[in-house]
């Protein structure tokens, strides 16, 4: 095979890569389940030793593993990073891909011991980044010494940006459903209000203390006891 129809080859497997992470993020997936195929995948077209997603933790901002294709129990339970910390920390620190020759002699990395053990060497590490904040890092290692060259970073960039928008979309989703249960307790505590206010001949704030009252009392959400109170309520009604 020519040099030049095997690149075309490993083109063409990428485009496809891309083109499955793509379908992935509108299949309806888990957002796990989403990260853990992006992992794979980029394994298999990266001819990865080891592929990692690790995405900040909010309150600790620290970065976590959140997904791998890996089966080593010591790489999947290492210690998290802190932003500015090692290679990873650093791509999250300052928004940019690094890439480092020999992960077992580079000073920037930080498990080096998991590094010898597992066989990992040359490691390219990418940030995810959504509308230029950086949520993770998408890490992708070589069992020998490997220099990334552009079409591969930009592969990894690629992969790494649809990671984002999955992450984006699900937090999106997050969001809007919540809003729809706020929006759905408002007008059950409303209802329920209505209804004590009217059996009871009280006024609705009233009412409205008293639920929130019982909700404190017996330890239980406001949205459960207004659900008791609508209940009795259409019970009293159809066998009244």
């Amino acid at each position: 095979m020519t040099k030049k129809k095997k690149g075309y080859q490993i083109y063409l497997k990428q485009i496809e890569a891309l083109s499955k992470v793509a379908n992935l993020i509108t299949s309806g997936l888990y957002v796990e389940e989403i990260l853990r195929l992006i992992v794979n995948v980029t394994a298999e077209v990266m001819h990865s030793k080891i592929c990692s997603l690790l995405l900040l933790d909010p309150n600790t901002k620290e970065l976590v593993v959140r997904a791998t294709q890996s089966i080593s129990e010591a790489y999947n339970k290492k210690p998290n990073i802190k932003s500015g910390e090692g290679i990873a920390g650093k791509v999250l620190e300052e928004n940019k891909i690094i890439c480092a020759l020999d992960v077992r002699e580079d000073p920037r990395y930080l498990n080096r011991d998991i590094a010898l053990k597992e066989g990992l060497v040359s490691l390219a590490s990418v940030p995810l980044a959504v509308k230029g904040k950086v949520i993770g890092v998408l890490n992708c290692y070589a069992s020998k010494k490997h220099k990334f060259v552009k079409s591969e970073l930009d592969v990894l960039t690629a992969l790494a940006n649809q990671a984002a928008v999955a992450m984006e979309n699900a937090e999106l989703d997050l969001r809007a459903r919540s809003a729809e249960e706020a929006l759905t307790t408002r007008k059950l505590i409303e209802r329920a209000k209505d209804i004590l206010s009217q059996e009871a001949n009280i006024l609705p704030s009233e009412a409205y203390r008293l639920i929130q009252k019982k909700s404190m009392d017996s330890r239980k959400s406001m949205r459960e006891i207004a659900e008791a109170i609508i209940l009795a309520k259409d019970i009293k009604a159809k066998t009244g």
